[in-house]
């Protein structure tokens, strides 16, 4: 009889407290190419063998307002074929989606066989911005963290791979970047009054993102925190920590040639392998 893989939490969880802004920094740009090419190419490989070997793989990036997760986004996917990767970008559900159970609407965008799914914000919401705002009801957001490790350990068991990204700046660094937003014609439109109002909660925000780690990061699906004040380096750091995560237990090395097709091109067009 199918036994469920068990949840086991972190211990210790991690903790925004732990990170070290200081030592987070590539000042050298070209050093920030050569490891983005490095790890970029490493994730093409990952991808290759995940569409190969019929994997499927959920990213989730949570994060604080302009912490970065769209320049991580485009870092993952820059180099990627389109065709095997879907960027899902989490607004407020519709009144449609309000009237169902709040996990729907991510079911629904669950990757195929041999694909990856990014998102971009997720069900992480219903703990976070929904608890804050009251938009959840406290005993709806504390029945999540059951619901939602429940959720991720039936994706595990039925083979997909999940990896959770929390980008972590802090609060003079975000005003910092809503300055530059503000003041920027082509960001300008990043920046909305929700924005300022979540940055007026901080502490709330800054006690929920906590109590999420504490009850969510489980050995099969931890939290990785980025240090994201400087973005060279948080990009470099989510592309690593995705490649890494997404590599363990995988073959990424590319699959053989089908001998089928090396016969049929050399009949049929007169070409040969140059370098077996």
């Amino acid at each position: 009889m199918y036994q469920p893989s068990p949840i086991i939490l972190q211990f210790p969880p991690p903790t925004l407290k732990a990170v070290d802004f200081e030592s987070s920094e590539l000042s050298d740009k070209d050093d920030y190419l050569k490891k983005l090419k490095k790890w970029q190419k490493k994730m093409l490989q990952v991808q290759q063998a995940y569409f190969h070997q019929k994997k499927r793989a959920i990213i989730v990036l949570e994060g604080w307002d302009a912490s970065g997760k769209g320049g991580a986004i485009r870092r993952i996917t820059e180099k990627l074929d389109p065709r095997g990767v879907i960027v899902h970008p989490i607004s407020a559900p519709t009144p449609e989606e309000q009237s169902k159970h709040y996990l729907h609407r991510f079911q629904a965008r669950l990757p195929e066989a041999g694909a990856i799914a990014i998102f971009d914000r997720s069900w992480y919401g219903r703990v976070l911005v929904e608890r804050i705002e009251g938009f959840a009801s406290e005993k709806e957001w504390q029945r999540a963290y059951q619901e939602i490790n429940e959720f991720e350990r039936s994706l595990i068991d039925d083979g997909a791979r999940i990896i959770k990204v929390f980008m972590h700046i802090s609060p003079e660094e975000q005003l910092k970047r809503f300055e530059e937003r503000l003041n920027n014609p082509v960001k300008r439109w990043k920046l909305t009054t929700e924005d300022i109002r979540n940055r007026e909660r901080w502490p709330d925000y800054e006690e929920s993102i906590e109590d999420m780690f504490r009850y969510t990061s489980t050995n099969s699906a931890p939290w990785n925190i980025v240090a994201g004040n400087h973005k060279w380096f948080a990009r470099i750091e989510v592309l690593k920590t995705v490649v890494e995560r997404l590599a363990e237990g995988i073959d990424t090395t590319p699959p053989p040639l089908n001998p089928e097709v090396t016969q049929a091109a050399y009949e049929a067009l007169g070409i040969s392998i140059k370098n077996k």
